[in-house]
């Protein structure tokens, strides 16, 4: 039984391997690419559309409004980031089904790489959204000894989501292996449809976590509105 889709090598040449992470990874980004380039082509602003297009307005809709809803002002400048996290992870938990498939995100150099993302986007979003300036006064506010502790946040955060998704991934493939071992296939069938289900909640926390911390690098503190009199609401 393999815990991760590193173990399943290809193709070997000296120290250069071509395992299966890296091999359904490229796999599955082709897919992507090439399937939203097919429903995107002939994109129609009438009644009558196709129902690829009916779908892909669905959940581009749907990622806008939780954007957001986790208090992004301006979803449309995060969706490519964002949905594209989400639609690669949901999609390699759904691929499963497909025989011989190994998911990548079952293994931890992807979760690894995919956190290190959201880890870069966080301060070029922040960056971009209040000025150098502004996104690192954020790491001495209140004070200055608040800088190792969100400098030790930034780090630890962006290992929980790398573990976090990992464990839960190959939790499940471990899971089906085992019980295609010890029990008839009915019950493992069930457990890859669950397995199915984790995945796309598990994309779904992958990428509103990304949102949060996103989020939290671009909020700036507004003054109160003034009323009539020169005094905030709340005086």
């Amino acid at each position: 039984m393999r815990l991760s889709p590193d173990e399943l090598i290809f193709w070997q040449y000296g120290f250069v391997k071509l395992n299966a992470t890296i091999v359904f990874t490229w796999a599955l980004m082709f897919v992507l690419v090439v399937g939203s380039r097919l429903v995107t082509r002939r994109l129609s602003r009438d009644l009558q559309r196709s129902r690829w297009q009916n779908l892909l307005e669905i959940i581009v809709t749907a990622i806008e409004k939780q954007i957001e809803e986790v208090g992004l002002g301006q979803p449309r400048k995060y969706l490519a980031f964002i949905g594209t996290i989400f639609l690669f992870i949901a999609a390699a938990a759904l691929c499963t089904i497909i025989p011989g498939y190994h998911a990548p995100t079952g293994s931890l150099s992807t979760t690894v790489a995919l956190a290190l993302c959201v880890m870069v986007a966080v301060p070029l979003f922040g960056i971009a959204e209040q000025g150098l300036g502004g996104y690192l006064k954020s790491y001495v506010s209140p004070t200055i000894l608040m800088l190792p502790f969100n400098i030790i946040s930034e780090l630890s955060r962006t290992l929980a989501l790398a573990v976090r998704l990992f464990g839960n991934m190959m939790s499940g493939a471990m899971i089906v292996a085992i019980l295609l071992a010890i029990t008839p296939f009915i019950f493992p069938i069930v457990m890859t449809l669950l397995g199915l289900l984790t995945g796309t909640v598990q994309a779904y926390i992958f990428s509103i976590l990304a949102a949060v911390y996103i989020a939290a690098a671009t909020r700036s503190h507004q003054p109160k509105p003034e009323t009539e009199t020169g005094l905030a609401p709340d005086d």
